[in-house]
């Protein structure tokens, strides 16, 4: 035995120790003021990270293969090193409220709402009964009941829950397809038979695979509509399809309506695919028809502006905003008419990650989805709102939905017709400023949202023309890759001077869509989306500049 000093301490002491790490469960002026302070410690580090440049600090090459070797740590640390640790790990992280920040569908989020993330985070609300949320439940009730009426409908029928993302809503849309097709049976025998399909347009997101792929349903049995030249589903193509699939009485579980898709917001014709979905049904009498899920997590704010007066136009847009406007409302003024939907309020609502809601027009159909409360022993033993009997997650934190809650009572319908309209009006003012240009092509005119895709030409090129042959004539495909490639320097060469603080940060996405002629074949676009409340002329115009000088350096 070593006669050396002691090199340990007893637990307790420790326990101390670690007892200054956590927020005082009890009132304690010293404690809670360690804590306010330590929070404001740190965001005075993250915003002396601030610059021109619409990232934090500076763009930092990621070096995972060093992260690979980290082994987990032996002794206590401090919060104080952890601050810094933190503030150091935003280095290079976008900031999306930047009014030179054009690059997805990301939004900053409300005071009010990250407020509601710090109380979620504090507290740790899960929602997998009103026993372990306490008012958060109440908060998830209310929203969603704020949500029907928005939305349409009645909220004495319908429900809904917060979940992990759009493609948690997704998966819930069809797994409740799953279930009225197969009599409520899957959860307990399983999918039954092969050939069980899923329709979507080919514009819409790609979770529409993950969500096949994890209920084995499988990816090879998702249908893709064709897409329109306005990136809708093509209603055509669809009644094809169904009347084809019905007629060889294959099973489809569901038809996923997009009402604003990620790269190019297109709106599929929701109430046409609800009439013609009734109408199948009652030609080729089936007994259980298609459940019709909105993926709305998009589009589904520009409801606020369904009872706006357009011809008043209080808020004096400008008429190409008001058109734009009119004409997305037109289309997801539908949303009602879907059996269950998706929203984000993390997107278009303006609230921290992960704020997700999926909604289903009749209540009674989340009962498909319940579990016998005898398999949980453990939970429900007090408390009124137990939706962990039926929600796929038993972790469900209430922070989302006391952030969206938070969203909808600071902002109301007149909040978001503001920002809706100021991001729309922006996108509007950027496409005119684009199509002015000789040598650029606007190539989702036609979806009226706060997102621009766009192709830059060579000299000597018709844009309309090119883009025309691009989609429909082979002899073109050698020229269809060039300008690809062309498109690609371009936008590089825009990322790197925003990056340093020069310029806008614009998006790229690989594939708008495929050339008609071979599907291998991408059409690749520059893209803004522009989310930021900050984004004014000013960063429109800057835009516009920087494309026209880096196609002349190019």
């Amino acid at each position: 035995m070593s006669n050396g000093p002691r090199q340990w301490q007893n637990y307790t002491d420790i326990l101390e120790q670690l007892k200054t790490f956590f927020p005082v469960p009890t009132s304690n002026p010293i404690m809670d003021g360690y804590f306010v302070h330590t929070i404001s410690n740190f965001l005075d580090r993250v915003d002396s990270l601030k610059s021109a440049a619409p990232i934090l600090g500076i763009e930092q090459e990621r070096r995972y293969e060093n992260s690979f070797q980290q082994g987990f740590p032996e002794k206590i640390s401090s919060v104080e090193e952890m601050t810094k640790l933190l503030a150091d790990y935003c280095q290079g992280m976008i900031i999306w409220a930047h009014p030179n920040c054009q690059a997805q569908v990301i939004a900053p989020p409300t005071i009010p709402s990250i407020m509601a993330f710090m109380a979620g985070a504090i507290y740790n609300p899960n929602i997998l009964s009103d026993e372990y949320s306490g008012r958060f439940a109440e908060a998830e009730v209310q929203a969603i009941a704020m949500l029907c009426d928005l939305v349409g409908y009645d909220p004495k029928q319908a429900g809904g829950i917060f979940t992990f993302g759009g493609t948690g809503t997704i998966l819930y849309g069809c797994k409740l397809g799953l279930e009225k097709l197969f009599g409520g049976q899957v959860m307990s025998c399983g999918v039954r038979g092969e050939g069980v399909k899923i329709v979507t347009s080919e514009a819409s997101h790609y979770s529409r695979l993950n969500v096949a792929g994890w209920l084995g349903i499988g990816t090879k049995n998702v249908v893709t509509i064709p897409s329109t030249a306005n990136n809708e589903m093509s209603l055509i193509d669809l009644e094809n399809y169904l009347r084809r699939a019905f007629e060889r009485k294959e099973r489809i579980a569901a038809i996923i309506a997009t009402l604003g898709t990620t790269d190019a917001f297109g709106i599929d014709d929701l109430a046409a695919i609800v009439h013609l979905r009734d109408q199948l049904a009652k030609e080729y009498g089936l007994e259980h028809p298609p459940h019709v899920h909105a993926d709305s997590v998009i589009g589904w704010a520009w409801l606020t502006f369904r009872d706006y007066d357009f011809q008043i136009n209080p808020l004096g847009l400008h008429a190409r905003t008001i058109r734009s406007l009119q004409d997305s409302v037109q289309r997801i003024s539908a949303l009602s008419m879907a059996d269950s939907l998706g929203i984000d309020f993390h997107k278009t609502g303006y609230a921290p990650y992960i704020s997700s809601v999926f909604m289903v027009k009749n209540r009674s159909d989340l009962n498909l989805l319940s579990r016998d409360p005898a398999q949980m022993p453990y939970l429900y033993r007090f408390g009124h709102y137990n939706p962990g009997i039926y929600t796929l997650e038993c972790s469900r934190s209430g922070a989302s939905a006391l952030a969206a809650l938070a969203n909808m009572r600071l902002l109301g319908k007149q909040g978001y017709r503001a920002i809706i309209g100021h991001v729309v009006e922006m996108s509007e003012m950027l496409r005119e400023r684009l199509e002015s240009y000789p040598f650029v092509e606007v190539l989702n005119d036609y979806n009226y949202g706060p997102v621009t895709l766009f192709r830059v030409y060579p000299d000597g090129v018709d844009p309309a023309l090119a883009f025309q042959r691009e989609q429909t004539d082979p002899d073109y495909c050698k020229q269809l890759q060039e300008h690809n490639a062309y498109n690609r320097r371009i936008f590089e060469r825009i990322h790197q001077q925003a990056m340093a603080g020069e310029g806008v940060l614009l998006s790229w996405t690989d594939a708008y869509r495929h050339a008609g002629y071979d599907e291998r074949l991408p059409i690749a676009a520059i893209k803004s989306f522009i989310m930021s409340p900050w984004t004014g002329i000013e960063a429109v115009e800057t835009v516009a500049r920087q494309v026209a000088r880096i196609r002349e350096q190019i």
